[in-house]
């Protein structure tokens, strides 16, 4: 059985979802790309913002519980793509990228969050998000030098 269709989205309301998501997306991008990673702005904006669009469009098609199933599908579906900037490396043993990785699947997840229109948990999310990509490395660095030992995390 089919379930209701949720009223179609106005244009503005549309707009401002995919907007949104390509911005945040975007910004994650811009934050890779300024630390030499091989994956950028256009690459999480287009991630994000389609992401808001196939959930948009399922509430407006297929109600909620299809857009359950979207959902499910671009956050399961995104990790390959995650998966490809992943690189281990053999002489050390050291793997590099999964900060670029996760950075792919939150691009996912804030477009998911923009189709929805959740925008408390986008706001809280977002900015704890920055605070992790723009000081979490410094944070494991004056840990590390406190203990005296190496951080384990690759930079990324």
């Amino acid at each position: 059985m089919k379930a209701a269709a949720v009223t179609e989205l106005g244009w503005s309301d549309a707009v401002l979802r995919l907007l949104v998501a390509g911005v945040l997306g975007g910004a994650l991008g811009l934050n890779r790309y300024l630390h030499h990673k091989n994956i950028g702005v256009r690459t999480l904006g287009l991630v994000a913002i389609m992401s808001a669009a196939l959930v948009a469009g399922s509430m407006e098609a297929a109600g909620l519980e299809g857009t359950s199933r979207v959902i499910q599908g671009i956050i399961t579906g995104i990790g390959f793509i995650g998966a490809g900037v992943i690189v281990r490396e053999q002489g050390d043993h050291t793997v590099r990228g999964l900060t670029t990785a996760a950075t792919v699947w939150v691009a996912a997840a804030i477009g998911a969050l923009c189709g929805l229109g959740s925008w408390r948990l986008l706001t809280v999310g977002s900015i704890l998000i920055a605070l992790l990509l723009l000081d979490g490395g410094r944070l494991e660095k004056w840990i590390a030098a406190r203990e005296d030992r190496k951080p384990t995390d690759h930079p990324d």
